[in-house]
Order: C-alpha cells, then sequence, then structure tokens
C-alpha cells in the first residue's frame, strides 16, 4: 500500500473508537482486518495498528489542541467523520515527524472530500491552517 492507503486505512480504524469503548478496540482492530475490503500485508497491518495505537494512546491531548485552535467548535459538536480526520491530522503535525505538516493538511482534506459532507474539507482545512 502507499502512504494514502495507509491513511485512508489509519482513518477508518481510528473512526471506529467514535462507536466503541477504548476497552473494545484491540478486539475491532482484529475484525477491522478480517474484513475482506481492509485486507492489508503483515507489514502494512503492522504499520496501520501501530499508528492507530500511538493516536489512541494521544487522544486526550489530541483533542484538547483540537478545541483549542477551533474556535466556536468543540469536539463534542463535530462531525464524527471531521473530528476523526482531524485527530489523524494533528497527530501527525504534532508528533509524527515523518510527515511534513503541508502533507498532513493536504492529505487531511482529501480524506475530507473523499469521506465527509459538503463543506467538510473548508472546515477541516480552515482548523488545520491553524496548526500550520
Amino acid at each position: 500500500m502507499n502512504r494514502r492507503e495507509l491513511r485512508e486505512q489509519i482513518f477508518k480504524l481510528l473512526f471506529r473508537v467514535e462507536f466503541n469503548g477504548m476497552e473494545e478496540m484491540p478486539q475491532q482492530c482484529d475484525l477491522f482486518f478480517c474484513e475482506e475490503e481492509n485486507g492489508a500485508s503483515e507489514k502494512d497491518m503492522a504499520y496501520i495498528r501501530g499508528k492507530y495505537e500511538r493516536i489512541a494512546d494521544k487522544l486526550g491531548e489530541i483533542d484538547a489542541l483540537i478545541n483549542e485552535k477551533a474556535k466556536g467548535w468543540s469536539t463534542d459538536r463535530m462531525g464524527k467523520v471531521d473530528l476523526t480526520i482531524l485527530r489523524l491530522a494533528v497527530y501527525e503535525i504534532r508528533y509524527d515527524e515523518d510527515v511534513p505538516t503541508g502533507v498532513a493538511i493536504n492529505e487531511a482534506v482529501e480524506l475530507a472530500k473523499k469521506f465527509g459532507q459538503d463543506g467538510s474539507s473548508g472546515f477541516v482545512n480552515g482548523v488545520l491552517a491553524k496548526f500550520a
């Protein structure tokens, strides 16, 4: 898989946090990779799971950063897709030295165009611009 495909898989796995408790997520990870559409090589599965776990460990910090920057919005009011995209991008901007900030923002906007609603890409871009 290329980086964009890996990021999309991480987004899909991270999205499950919105519907499952953190104690259920190890089982959800296993189920995620059993689904045919999420099939990946062992190397890619390890990368996806590892990055998901690093993001999940920092969700409280990431949400606090988002709440600080998103004036007039809180993570409680955001759409689940937009919030998940923001969480992934903020993690990449703040904690992942392998991903340049511009790339993280661009990829987040692309995810928002693909999975979000009509205004999602503009919203995601606006929030993430405050991190740049």
